[in-house]
């Protein structure tokens, strides 16, 4: 991405992937990336990721509404579609940012819609949750052990992990309030995502994927068999936690 080229690239649609931690943003993530057709929806407006992806696009890190004005024709696909990913614990200082550069109109958070289709022209919202919430905690807590986030070639795990029950809690009670936090956002805003569940898109992943594409009034590439690229992580490992942790509360934590 970058260069000249991207210039002559004006997304004409936009969207954004609001999620939390593990739950499955970057099997939903890659795979719409894998479209070649959906943009590359990446944690652009993360602060600690945003110099680096103003550095190979040859943007102002520090000037936030270049910045925003930049990264869309920068990354958007040859289709003129943008996507990006948002977590739930920096959406207020997202939303705070925009404003605070007063390009894109929205001076108070009740303007926040408008100000977001203006930045991100057409923009559109797709949730990602996951059905079984502790298995999300007990992910999470791995995650934050061996600071493993994502499989992938060339890492490795920092730490072992151990089973802690207090740590599982805590990543649940995370869980919880990241999951609010998004609720009370697209209440305030009067917006209707498109709302996919991370095991329906781990069980029948092509045709999540296309699901999604169809939302975005994307079409699908032909001839193409969609597979994940993307390594689940759940294990033996991970089951076991999940009852561990289950038999310590059954009835504050059961699952359907």
């Amino acid at each position: 991405m970058g260069g000249i080229f991207h210039k002559l690239r004006h997304a004409r649609r936009c969207y954004v992937v609001c999620a939390i931690a593990r739950s499955g943003s970057n099997l939903l993530t890659d795979g719409l990336h894998e479209t070649r057709r959906a943009g590359r929806p990446k944690q652009f407006f993360l602060r600690k990721y945003q110099g680096d992806y103003a550095l190979k696009s040859g943007l102002d890190p520090d000037d936030f509404a270049s910045y925003v004005r930049g990264i869309i024709p920068a990354t958007a696909t040859s289709n003129e579609v943008f996507g990006f990913k948002l977590m739930g614990w920096y959406l207020q200082e997202f939303l705070a940012r925009l404003r605070e550069t007063r390009a894109f109109g929205g001076g108070s958070a009740a303007h926040d819609l408008e100000m977001l289709r203006t930045a991100f022209p057409d923009l559109q919202f797709i949730q990602i949750v996951r059905r079984n919430k502790v298995r999300q905690a007990v992910s999470k807590a791995r995650a934050a052990q061996t600071g493993l986030w994502k499989i992938q070639e060339g890492n490795c795990a920092l730490a072992e992990p151990e089973f802690d029950s207090e740590l599982i809690a805590s990543c649940l009670e995370d869980t919880r309030r990241e999951e609010m936090i998004w609720d009370r956002f697209f209440e305030r805003l009067k917006v209707q995502p498109y709302r996919i569940e991370y095991e329906e898109l781990a069980e029948h992943y092509a045709e999540s994927i296309t699901a999604v594409l169809r939302f975005l009034k994307i079409r699908p590439p032909r001839r193409s068999r969609l597979r994940p690229v993307t390594i689940r992580q759940t294990d033996a490992l991970s089951r076991e936690w999940e009852e561990r942790f289950l038999t310590l509360a059954p009835n504050e934590f059961a699952i359907s």
